[in-house]
Parts: structure tokens; sequence; C-alpha cells
């Protein structure tokens, strides 16, 4: 444990043995999964934490430039923020999710479709909402050059995404998709703006509408929509916060759930009981987007529950 969080991992630690006394968290009982469990929940803090601070600073235009190498679509994401275009805040927060990081190539894929490979234009907001089939064709027919050589793709958890641009769950599907739930306008501010607007002071019932009606993007399935509106609301680009860990449909985050509370990770326990015991520890431990937060470090605690490893994509 890093010496900065020894307070934090210590308060969390007393949490959890309180709220073990009002529902039994059996799998973290023994002090070596507990210390474990405590650990992932600091990496999953310093992770929202670190978007946190990143919206707080002055981004240089290089991170926002796809022909530089210092591209970042995150920090790019912020850098459009601070210059009042939120459209392409919210695209690049898109790409960032949709293609993730590579642990050797890094952000070339999205560096790659964002910057057309290098060409004079980018497809940015304003070319793909109204060139959608102009996307498609060109992406298909830069698959090859985009694919270039070992040790490019997709991040971890996008390994099994295609980079077609013309099959059903391919990253062409998944940006027109993507265009049509954002809707005619081509706005993101309406989109959000209005589902907000149904839920007044409530973040998280408009977290849900938004994670239910994106269920249209190809490609995206439980993991990629949480992520996406997750990083929304972290960036401020929308006041909305997830209120339940989504596991309907989870592996990873499912399995932790059951290993917390049942310590077994193939308990029979209804996904509602577990969903209900996580919002509890949730309104307990009051932790920014603590939701997100539990369903992170149970996915990656489930892992290796004995013994603390870092787990990154």
């Amino acid at each position: 444990m890093r010496p900065r969080d020894r307070s934090t991992g210590r308060d969390l630690d007393a949490a959890l043995r309180a709220f073990d006394s009002k529902i039994p968290l059996k799998g973290i009982r023994a002090m070596p999964r507990r210390v474990a469990f405590v650990e992932q929940m600091l990496e999953s803090i310093r992770r929202v934490r670190y978007v946190r601070k990143i919206r707080r600073m002055s981004m240089s235009q290089r991170r926002a430039d796809p022909n530089d190498e210092l591209f970042d679509p995150l920090k790019a994401a912020v850098f459009n923020v601070a210059h009042g275009d939120l459209d392409e805040a919210f695209w690049l927060v898109f790409l960032f999710v949709h293609f993730g990081r590579h642990a050797r190539s890094g952000w070339e894929y999205a560096r790659d479709v964002y910057g057309q490979c290098g060409g004079s234009q980018r497809w940015d907001w304003p070319h793909i909402r109204t060139d959608v089939a102009g996307f498609r064709t060109w992406l298909q027919a830069n698959l090859t050059r985009i694919q270039r050589g070992t040790g490019h793709g997709f991040g971890n958890h996008r390994r099994y995404v295609s980079l077609d641009g013309f099959k059903p769950a391919g990253t062409g599907a998944a940006v027109a998709t993507y265009v049509d739930w954002v809707g005619p306008a081509g706005s993101h501010s309406i989109l959000f703006r209005d589902v907000c607007h149904r839920h007044p002071g409530d973040p998280r019932s408009a977290f849900h509408e938004l994670y239910r009606s994106m269920s249209t993007v190809a490609s995206f399935g439980r993991l990629a929509c949480f992520d996406y509106l997750t990083m929304v609301g972290k960036l401020d680009l929308a006041p909305i916060e997830p209120g339940s860990a989504y596991l309907r449909g989870a592996t990873g985050p499912l399995g932790g759930a059951k290993l917390l509370f049942a310590d077994n990770s193939k308990a029979d326990i209804a996904t509602a009981d577990l969903d209900g015991w996580l919002k509890e520890l949730d309104r307990d431990l009051q932790l920014d987007f603590g939701m997100q937060v539990l369903e992170d470090s149970l996915c990656n605690w489930q892992k290796s529950p004995d013994e603390f490893r870092p787990f990154r994509g």
C-alpha cells in the first residue's frame, strides 16, 4: 500500500468490517483477502481521482492532435471542453472507450482513425455525423494500413471488437449506431440535457436511462456503456453517475460480488440481491463515483482474491 493511501485504506478497512456486522462479507473475513480487496479499491479510487485531476489541468493542443505522438483521446476531450467544443469532447470519449489503450501501441488505433492515418483532415464530430457512409468506406479501404504489423490493436477490454467498416459488430457499425443514438440534431448536449431534465436532481436515474438507451450502439455491451457514461460523468460533461454496478450480463464483477458476499464466486444468489447489497455498501462507503469503484475493484479482485495484483486496461 502506498504511504499516501494508508489513511484511506484504514478507513475502508474499518467501514468494511462495520458493514460485515450488518450484511455478511464472508469473502473478506480473512485478513489477506480483505487487504487485497482494499488495495483494489484504492486502485479504483486512484483511477477516478486521475480523471478528476486532468479535468482541472490546462492541456496542450498537442494532446488533441492525432498527428502528434502526444495524442491522448481522454486528454483531447479535456482540451476540447476547455475550448468550448463539447460535442468533440463527447466524441473523443467514445473513441477512448471504443478503441481502448493497447498495452504496446497505446492509442494508435484511435490516432489513426481520428486523424485519417496522418491525413490533412480528421474524422472529427462534424465530419462523422454528416458522412457516416464516407467514414465506413474510408475505414474499410484503410484496414490494412491501420492494422499494420504486430503490436497494434484494441485495448484489453475491447480485444474481441472488430475494426471492420461493414460487419455488424465492427467499428463502422459502432460509429453509425452511435451517431444514430446521439440523434438527428447531432448534439450530445441536447441528448444529455433532455435526459437530465427528465430526472431533475437525480444523476443516477439519468445515468440509468442513458445506459439502457445505449444498448442500440453496436459492440457496446454492458462494460462499454458503463465506462462511457461514467467517463462522461467524471469529466463533468453531464451530471450523471451510476447508482448500480449493473451486474446483469457481467462476468468478472458478478463473480466478484458473489465472492465478496458468499465466499463463492459461483454461489446461487440472485443478481438483484447482490445489486441491492452493493447499493447499501456504496451508501456506507460514501465514495466519489462509488459504484464505479465497487464494480472495478470487484472485477479485478476476483482475479487474485488472496493477493493484490494490479490490473490495467
